[in-house]
This record gives structure tokens, C-alpha cells and sequence, in this order.
């Protein structure tokens, strides 16, 4: 009885979770149109956020002098690379195409495990490798000659490219006793991310005006402080908690299964409020990606049979136990 209310509170958890990275975009999207820029809002979020993890981080400050390569990799690729190439995507190419880009992440680690680490993998797993470029090709309408921007689209990929450089840094310490705590990480990443962020996104030259007026949301004017109250609060803060205590609750299969809504509610809400519509042959293509994606996350690969490049884990099972961190991008 108590494993099934425990179960029962993760999905509630991880439900929540996705609603609330999957409301990033959507809310930072027509500050973007308002005038700011990308990297601003990239900033705006990171620094936000940062801001109200302190107590975390003053908490884990051991993590400083216990891993402070994995810190500083997950601030400058999962924080910073990861959200600046998401929002500066959004800016060019619809919402849903962006994530969805950004779901080749699992099929990208398996590419790093079998030609970076060489190492094999299973059949399961390069099927959904298959499947996610598969309904990639149909979500970017290769037929028409790529429908969408080219610079969005890659920097999607790059965005993509920035999840897996975490994977891979998660792989020298997140199993074993001497294992980081994951909102510790978060904490620090969000501080070491802003850090980075001030120096590129430059916010003494933010038009901080915009921020006191209003923005377009689904035809109406919203305040601009309150799509940014929600993007630091929910989209990070509350996404990111929810999101960590939900992974601890649920199995790796069952919480990579709600991860993939994320990108369903993405698209939903921007199709609704943004009026970002797909069609049909990328609605399908989507679906395509998300198992793809599915099928490889959680399909791990095959046992090294000798001692693996780079860390003392395995990069599947780095992805699998800190799926919430996977999911810095949004």
C-alpha cells in the first residue's frame, strides 16, 4: 500500500514536472517577440533561478571541492549551452520543432557510447536511434527542403549536442557512495550557469523596459514580469524540485515515459497560445521522435568489457538516474 502511494505521488510529481518545463517555451517566446533577446531571457531565467537555489547550494557546498569538473561541465553545457541554444531556437522556429530536436539527445548518447567509447549496443537501442532520426526527417519536412529556419534548426541540434555533454560528465561520479546529490548539482549549475551567462548574454545591455510592459499571449497583453515570474518560479525552480523527487519515486522507464509528454504539452500549449500550428505529417513525426527517443533512453547499453573512457559509470545509467537533469533545456 505504501509502494503504490509512493508510485502514485512520483506521477503526480513528474506530471507536474512536465507541465512545467513544458511551459518554458511558450512563456519565454513572446518576450522574445516583446524585444528582448534570447540570451537576455536565457540570462533573466538562470540568474532567477540561481537566486532562489542559494539555500541549496550554501546546503551541498561540499559538491565545490568534491566534483568540481561535473559542476562547472553541467553549469556551461546544461545550464548555459543547453537553454541559450533552446531559447535562441525558439526565436527562429516553432516551439514543438525545437524540443523535439532537442529529444535526440538519448539517440546522440548512444552514438557517443558505440563510436566515442566503443562500446556495443543493444539492438533495441539503435533501433529507436533509427526511429528518432526517422521522425526527425518528417518533423523538419526534409521533403520540402528543411520547412523551418536552418540556423533554428541547428540551434536545436545544438541544444541537443549540450545534453549530452552532461550526460557524459554525469558518467565520472553519479553512482557509488561517493555520488552527488542531484538538486546540489542543480543549485551549483544554475549559479555556475549564470556566472558564464553574464559574461556572454552582457544584461547591463538588456532594454530592461520591456520587462514593465506587456507581451502577446494567445491575442491578449500579458505582463512581462508575470511570463517571467513564471519562467524562473515554475519552468525552473518548481520543474526542476518536482522533477528530482519524481525520479527517486518512480522507476527510470516509467519516469523517461512522462518525461516524453514534456514535449507533447510543448506543443500543445504553443499551438494553443501561441498559434504554432503543425501539420499532420509533423504531429506523426513527433510521435516517431518521442519513442524513438524513449526506446534508446532507456535501453542500456551492453557491459563494457574493459575499463570505459571518461568515467567509472556508464552513460546510460547516468541518464536513467538523473533524468530530471536531462531535461535542463526547458
Amino acid at each position: 500500500m505504501h509502494a503504490s502511494r509512493e508510485r502514485n505521488a512520483g506521477l503526480g510529481l513528474a506530471l507536474v514536472s512536465a507541465f512545467a518545463f513544458g511551459g518554458s517555451g511558450v512563456a519565454a517566446k513572446p518576450l522574445i517577440e516583446a524585444g528582448l533577446d534570447p540570451l537576455h531571457v536565457v540570462w533573466l531565467r538562470v540568474a532567477g533561478a540561481a537566486l532562489v537555489m542559494l539555500p541549496v547550494a550554501w546546503r551541498h557546498r561540499d559538491l565545490l571541492i568534491r566534483k568540481p569538473a561535473l559542476l562547472a561541465g553541467f553549469g556551461m553545457l546544461a545550464v548555459a549551452g543547453v537553454q541559450a541554444c533552446y531559447f535562441a531556437a525558439i526565436s527562429r522556429i516553432p516551439v514543438g520543432v525545437a524540443l523535439l530536436i532537442e529529444y535526440l539527445a538519448p539517440a546522440l548518447v548512444l552514438a557517443w557510447v558505440r563510436f566515442v567509447q566503443r562500446r556495443p549496443v543493444t539492438r533495441a537501442a539503435a533501433a529507436g536511434v533509427v526511429l528518432a532520426v526517422g521522425g526527425l526527417a518528417c518533423v523538419v519536412e526534409v521533403w520540402s527542403g528543411l520547412g523551418f529556419d536552418a540556423i533554428g534548426l541547428l540551434l536545436a541540434l545544438g541544444a541537443a549536442c549540450c545534453q549530452v555533454g552532461y550526460f557524459v560528465l554525469s558518467d565520472q561520479g553519479a553512482d557509488g557512495d561517493d555520488a552527488a546529490d542531484p538538486l546540489g548539482v542543480i543549485a551549483y549549475g544554475l549559479l555556475i550557469g549564470a556566472l558564464v551567462l553574464t559574461v556572454v548574454a552582457r544584461p547591463w545591455e538588456m532594454d530592461w523596459q520591456v520587462l514593465g510592459g506587456g507581451a502577446g499571449l494567445a491575442g491578449t497583453t500579458v505582463p512581462a514580469a508575470l511570463l517571467l515570474g513564471w519562467i524562473v518560479l515554475i519552468a525552473t525552480v518548481v520543474a526542476y524540485v518536482t522533477g528530482v523527487v519524481s525520479v527517486r519515486r518512480l522507476s527510470p522507464q516509467v519516469a523517461g515515459v512522462v518525461a516524453c509528454l514534456e514535449a507533447v504539452i510543448a506543443t500543445v500549449l504553443a499551438w494553443v497560445l501561441l498559434r504554432e500550428h503543425l501539420s499532420a505529417p509533423q504531429i506523426l513525426g513527433g510521435t516517431v521522435v518521442l519513442v524513438g527517443a524513449f526506446i534508446a533512453q532507456s535501453s542500456a547499453p551492453k557491459a563494457a568489457s574493459g575499463p570505459v573512457a571518461g568515467g567509472s559509470g556508464t552513460v546510460a545509467g547516468a541518464a536513467d538516474g538523473d533524468l530530471a537533469a536531462e531535461r535542463a533545456a526547458v
